[in-house]
């Protein structure tokens, strides 16, 4: 099922070079090459205070990201896997440096001198985390921030129409659906993949835990106001999915310490009364009181790093049957909802990351092409119009774009099936085809002959909108291609690398 479409964009670009290698341009074909060549790119934005730095942090399972009011938080800083620890500023002018950082508290702080974040291009972050083996995280500055210079840095960052420093995927982190959300969104899709794609963003209910007032079942009432603000039409053409996360405690789980889960445990032993008591609200927690032997400063650094919501979640594990660290930390990060955008990002980035990055990266090869046009770039130019018209990975993208955003006449049901087969819910075959995960070869093979025999016969059909076949034949391809796997399950398909959660 492997399609060459990586392949070929990386010889095309190792061409493009040898073209114009004498030229400005070069350095341009360049760094699309290296975007090639590398790890999938993945960027975390949303407005001020949504939790970017925190969530970022709980993928990454250290506290290197600044979750403070810093200069840090101010500019563009990549998350990249590097054997030694390092940290790099690029400034605007002059040559970039390293800088110095140090460890307090177990977070990560970095030291910028006298540099302001005005100064500052972007900060390279080089860690040996196995997160970043397959990826490259990238936090930005809040969007809709006081200052104007702050939110014009992130935005211009993230809706870089196909420039070889563009993020390939986006998280984007909403407390609520604001006004401004939606205008980010629009921007992102519009200039992302060359243009009014929606395959590579998802949204998160960050910070979900405040939803229900820190209540234990807090995630349960976020996931409903998530559903509902993915089944909204306009949001629908924009994300593909919208997840809730307690960044906090998802952060706090990854990063626990055997002395917090001491302190945790201590208000677990509570009798129930005193603890209720104590676990009313964040200020009854941190005030004096004789219920506990926790120091007040000891319950003040607890609700800093869990919240109120983790530390009565954390209470109720523990009392549940969590005895060591490490299973508090699981059933954290499981009630957390991590576990969830994780999976996601799995099924919809990680899954199909050499075709987004190809989409990503053919554009703007194609417009310095015709901006710059010598003696062997028109046939540059077809090989890049050859790739999209016989790569199908790259047509399901297409695809699934235009049916999220209503784009073919067909029934509701049709569209939502047709979605599903050509990746919108995931890649595995047993997602596409609506099936059981432990469904054995001849299931698959069954089920999917038959969706091929009703897609074929939508397609022939002289009743069915001639808008509409072109979708019919993408789809019939895609069941084809599954058919022809002779039904192994597999995680991934058409033309792209499989990689495993991490």
């Amino acid at each position: 099922m492997n399609e060459p479409a990586i392949a070929d964009a990386r010889r095309l670009a190792r061409d493009a070079l040898a073209l114009y290698e004498d030229d400005p341009a070069a350095e341009i074909i360049r760094a699309y090459e290296r975007r090639l060549q590398g790890p999938l790119r993945i960027a975390v934005a949303g407005m001020v205070k949504a939790g970017k730095s925190t969530l970022l942090n709980a993928l990454l399972g250290e506290s290197i990201a600044a979750t403070d009011a810093g200069e840090c938080t101010r500019v563009v800083t990549w998350y990249r896997r590097a054997s030694t620890p390092s940290i790099t500023l690029h400034p605007h002018e002059g040559p970039p440096r390293r800088l110095r950082f140090q460890r307090e508290e177990g977070r990560v702080v970095i030291d910028l001198g006298s540099t302001t974040a005005d100064e500052v291009a972007w900060i390279d972050v080089g860690w040996p985390s196995e997160s970043l083996r397959s990826l490259i995280l990238i936090d930005t500055p809040g969007i809709a921030s006081l200052s104007p210079e702050v939110s014009a840095r992130a935005t211009s960052f993230l809706t870089q129409n196909s420039t070889a420093s563009a993020a390939d995927a986006v998280i984007y982190l909403m407390r609520h659906l604001h006004s401004s959300d939606r205008h980010f969104l629009e921007s992102f899709r519009d200039a992302a993949l060359g243009g009014s794609l929606t395959v590579n963003a998802v949204a998160v209910l960050s910070r979900a835990d405040e939803i229900g007032a820190a209540r234990i079942d807090s995630l349960l009432s976020a996931g409903q106001v998530a559903q509902r603000y993915a089944s909204d039409g306009d949001l629908h053409s924009l994300v593909l999915d919208v997840i809730p996360v307690a960044g906090l405690v998802a952060e706090a789980a990854r990063t626990l310490r055997e002395d917090e889960f001491r302190a945790l445990s201590e208000v677990a032993s509570l009798e129930r009364g005193a603890r209720e008591k104590l676990l009313l609200s964040a200020d009854r927690f941190a005030r004096p009181s004789d219920a506990t032997a926790l120091s007040e400063a000891t319950r003040r650094e607890l609700l800093s790093r869990f919240g109120l919501f983790g530390i009565r979640l954390s209470a109720a594990l523990i009392r549940g049957g969590a005895k060591t660290s490490t299973a508090l930390a699981e059933g954290l990060i499981g009630q957390s909802g991590l576990n969830a955008l994780q999976a996601t990002m799995t099924d919809h980035f990680r899954a199909r990351a050499d075709t987004l990055k190809v989409y990503g990266v053919l554009p703007g090869l194609e417009q310095v092409l015709r901006d710059r046009p010598r003696p062997g770039s028109a046939a540059l130019l077809a090989e890049i119009e050859r790739i999209f018209a016989t790569t199908h990975s790259l047509r399901e993208l297409a695809a699934l774009s235009r049916t999220r955003a209503g784009g073919y006449p067909l029934p509701a049901q049709r569209l939502l099936e047709a979605e599903r087969i050509v990746g919108g819910s995931g890649s595995s075959v047993a997602i596409r085809l609506s099936l059981d995960d432990a469904a054995d070869g001849e299931t698959v093979r069954m089920r999917a002959d038959e969706l091929l025999t009703q897609w074929r016969n939508l397609a022939e059909s002289p009743l069915t909108p001639r808008g509409a076949v072109g979708l019919c034949h993408i789809v019939i391809r895609s069941l084809e291609q599954i058919a022809s796997d002779d039904g192994r399950s597999v995680a991934l398909l058409m033309g792209n690398d499989v990689v495993s959660p991490r």
